[in-house]
C-alpha cells in the first residue's frame, strides 16, 4: 500500500514540473516577442545666448496733424469759390468770398468815422472840444474797426494752416445756411499717428523716442517718426495707451487714412535663443515646452517662458540654460523620457 502511494506522489510531482516548465517557456516566448521601444528621429540645436532686439510692432492709421473746418459765422450767399478738393493751400490764402454788401458798407462807415476822428483830434489839441467828446468819437471808431475786421474774417475766408482741401460742400452762388462747413482743410506736413501701445510696454515709451513706420500703400519705404506725447488714460477694452507720433512727411507721401505698422524699439537683451520649431505648445493650454537631450539618448521636457519672436527664432526668458541641446525637427512627436535618434544634417 505504501508502495502504491509513493508511486502516486512521484507521478503527480512529475506532472507538476512539466506543467510549470510549459508555462515558463510560454511566458518567455511572449516576452521575447514584444518589440523594443522605437527611437524617434530628431534633429537638434544648442540653446545659445545672443543680443535680442526688444522691438514691438503696432497697427496704426495716419491722421492729419491739424484739421480746420472753414465757414463764416452767419448765413450768406457764396460769391466766389477759389479752390477745390485736393488743392494744396497756404496759410492765409483766400479760399472763398461771401456776399460783400455788409463789408463794403462797413468800410465806407469806417472811412467817415476816421475822417471825423481826425477832425476832432485837431480840435481837441486846440481845446475846441471836450475830452469826453473826443473819447466818445474814438470809441465809436474802434468799435467800427473791430466790426470791419470781424466782417472781413467772415466774408473773405482764408486758410489758417498750410494743408490740403479734403472737402468742399458748397458751390458758387449757394446760400450758406450754418450747416456743413464750406471747406475742410487738413495739415499733412507733418502728419501724426495714434499708436495703441500695450500696457506692458507703456512705461518704456518716452517723448522724443524714434519710431519706424511702414505704410501698406507705399511698399519698400520706411518713414521715421518721433513720439510727441503720451495720453494719460488706458483703453479698458484693449488695455492699450495712445501714443502720438509725428512724421515730417515733407514729400506728402503719407496721407490721412493710410494703414501703417509702427515699430518701437526698447533696446536689446542678452537672452537665450532657440529655433521656433523647438517650442511645442501643450495641448489645451498656452504653455510651451522644449525637449532637452540627455546623455542616455532620451529627452526631458522643460516648460519655457517665451519672449520676443523674430524671424524663425524665439527668445527664451526662463526654462533653459545656455548650452542645452534641444530637439527641433520631430519635437512635436516627443514625450517626456522618449528615446531618440539624432539625425542632424
Amino acid at each position: 500500500m505504501k508502495s502504491i502511494f509513493r508511486t502516486f506522489l512521484l507521478v503527480s510531482a512529475a506532472a507538476l514540473l512539466v506543467s510549470c516548465g510549459s508555462r515558463t517557456g510560454k511566458d518567455s516566448s511572449q516576452a521575447a516577442a514584444q518589440p523594443a521601444e522605437l527611437a524617434v528621429r530628431i534633429s537638434t540645436a544648442p540653446a545659445i545666448r545672443q543680443m535680442v532686439p526688444q522691438t514691438e510692432t503696432y497697427p496704426s492709421t495716419v491722421q492729419a496733424f491739424a484739421v480746420n473746418n472753414i465757414a463764416p459765422q452767419a448765413t450768406g450767399r457764396i460769391q466766389k469759390i477759389n479752390v477745390d478738393i485736393g488743392s494744396f493751400v497756404g496759410k492765409g490764402q483766400v479760399l472763398a468770398e461771401m456776399d460783400r454788401t455788409q463789408l463794403d458798407q462797413q468800410k465806407l462807415q469806417l472811412v467817415n468815422l476816421e475822417t471825423e476822428l481826425g477832425r476832432l483830434r485837431q480840435l481837441y489839441s486846440e481845446g475846441g472840444v471836450s475830452q469826453s467828446d473826443f473819447e466818445a468819437a474814438e470809441l465809436q471808431y474802434n468799435v467800427a474797426k473791430a466790426t470791419l475786421d470781424n466782417l472781413e474774417e467772415n466774408v473773405i475766408l482764408r486758410s489758417p494752416i498750410n494743408g490740403v482741401v479734403s472737402a468742399r460742400n458748397y458751390d458758387r452762388g449757394d446760400m450758406y445756411m450754418m450747416g456743413q462747413p464750406i471747406f475742410t482743410v487738413q495739415q499733412i506736413v507733418p502728419v501724426k499717428l495714434l499708436v495703441g501701445v500695450s500696457e506692458n510696454d507703456y512705461s518704456k515709451v518716452k517723448p522724443g523716442q524714434k519710431v519706424d513706420i511702414e505704410a501698406e500703400a507705399l511698399p519698400g519705404r520706411t518713414f521715421q517718426g518721433t513720439v510727441r506725447k503720451l495720453y494719460p488714460t488706458m483703453d479698458p477694452t484693449s488695455h492699450t495707451f495712445s501714443v502720438e507720433v509725428t512724421v515730417p512727411n515733407g514729400d506728402r507721401a503719407l496721407r490721412p487714412g493710410m494703414y501703417c505698422k509702427s515699430t518701437l524699439s526698447f533696446g536689446e537683451n542678452n537672452s537665450i535663443v532657440i529655433p521656433d520649431k523647438a517650442a511645442v505648445k501643450q495641448l489645451g493650454s498656452a504653455q510651451r515646452f522644449v525637449f532637452i537631450l540627455q546623455d542616455d539618448g532620451t529627452v526631458r521636457s522643460s516648460a519655457v517662458t517665451l519672449g520676443r519672436h523674430f524671424g524663425t527664432s524665439y527668445e527664451i526668458l526662463s526654462g533653459l540654460s545656455d548650452g542645452d541641446v534641444i530637439a527641433v525637427e520631430g519635437a512635436s512627436s516627443l514625450k517626456d523620457g522618449a528615446r531618440v535618434e539624432v539625425v542632424n544634417k
